[in-house]
Formats: C-alpha cells, sequence, structure tokens
C-alpha cells in the first residue's frame, strides 16, 4: 500500500513540475487565432492597412521564466493583402516585397528582456528581401489555459517597426511611407 501512495504522490509531482516547465506551442494559424498586421502612411495623405494572410511558427513559454522564450516565424509574402488587387500585386513586385526572389521573411528570437508584469522586449534577426537585421518587439503576455477543445493555448500581442530602406526596398513614397509599423497577435496551442 505504502508503494502504491508512493507511486500516486511521485506521479503527482511530477505532473505538477512538468506543467511548471517550458512548453512549445504552434501559432494557431488553422484556427486564425493569429494575425500579422501592417501599416504604413501613404505619401503622406492616408495610412495604408495590411496583412499576411499565410504564416506559421512556433514559440517556446514559461510563465515562471518568460526571460527564456523563443519565437521563430516564416511569413509567406505573397500572402499580402491590402484590400486591393491590383496594390497587392504591386506590393509583390521587386518594388516592395520583392515575392519571386524573396518568397519568405522570417523572425527568429535572440533574446527577452522582461520590462514589466506582463510586458518584455523580444530581440530577434528579421529578414526580409534578402536582408537580416535586427528588431525589438515590444510584446505583451494576454493570457495561458485550457481552451473547449482539449487543449492548452498561451496568447500575446506585440509591436514593432521597421524601415524599408534598411531592408533595400527600392521604392520610395516620401518620409511619410519609410517605416513600416507591424502589429502581432500570436495565438498558439501546445504540443
Amino acid at each position: 500500500m505504502k508503494k502504491i501512495v508512493a507511486g500516486i504522490a511521485l506521479g503527482s509531482l511530477m505532473a505538477v513540475s512538468g506543467s511548471l516547465l517550458a512548453a512549445d506551442y504552434v501559432i494557431d494559424k488553422e484556427g486564425q487565432h493569429a494575425f500579422i498586421n501592417f501599416k504604413t502612411g501613404h505619401m503622406g495623405f492616408s495610412v495604408l492597412h495590411g496583412r499576411f494572410n499565410d504564416f506559421d511558427g512556433t514559440f517556446s513559454w514559461d510563465a515562471a521564466k518568460p526571460e527564456e522564450s523563443k519565437v521563430e516565424v516564416t511569413i509567406n509574402t505573397a500572402s499580402v493583402d491590402s484590400n486591393h488587387a491590383e496594390r497587392d500585386k504591386h506590393l509583390r513586385s521587386p518594388d516592395f516585397l520583392n515575392v519571386d526572389k524573396h518568397p519568405q521573411a522570417t523572425f527568429v528570437s535572440t533574446g527577452v528582456e522582461v520590462t514589466g508584469e506582463n510586458t518584455a522586449r523580444v530581440t530577434g534577426d528579421f529578414t526580409f528581401n534578402g536582408v537580416t537585421k535586427p528588431v525589438v518587439i515590444d510584446a505583451q503576455f494576454i493570457g495561458e489555459g485550457e481552451d473547449p477543445w482539449g487543449g492548452y493555448r498561451a496568447g500575446f500581442v506585440g509591436t514593432t517597426s521597421i524601415k524599408l530602406a534598411d531592408y533595400n526596398v527600392s521604392m520610395d513614397l516620401g518620409p511619410a511611407s519609410a517605416v513600416v509599423d507591424l502589429d502581432l497577435t500570436i495565438e498558439g496551442v501546445r504540443k
């Protein structure tokens, strides 16, 4: 009887300690619970909004040690969607995204600095149009827990900005269009 009780106690301890370790997540693009949106000035007259419809990625997350988190995302740049077919065709051209030569953009984290109770700065290498540069994403942890389908999820939002000239984008629409702001909503399902 003591062996059975000890076995149950050990099993329970292992289950609890396992939940305290970092877990790996797959970004939920299938359920459309993740978004990569962008906005930029349009020649000083308005603001252009769009998104990338096809991307995937993974992240590792441990609420007890957020500084040890890791993120990897791949964006299929031809999936750009600004709600205007002719503009999207131009955005895919060598003037902007250059999708024939560079069909993917990637982000690979290199570090996480905790800045508050649920906030952090995620540093990483962003590769776009054949150029890799460091970027910093201001991130916020939204929450984690069991979902109605028997899975376990964690979610974050983040923002960053990139200068198009840093990535050899040849089209110059003036100072209002020189920077692109990225708004990220990432929800992952634990593997």
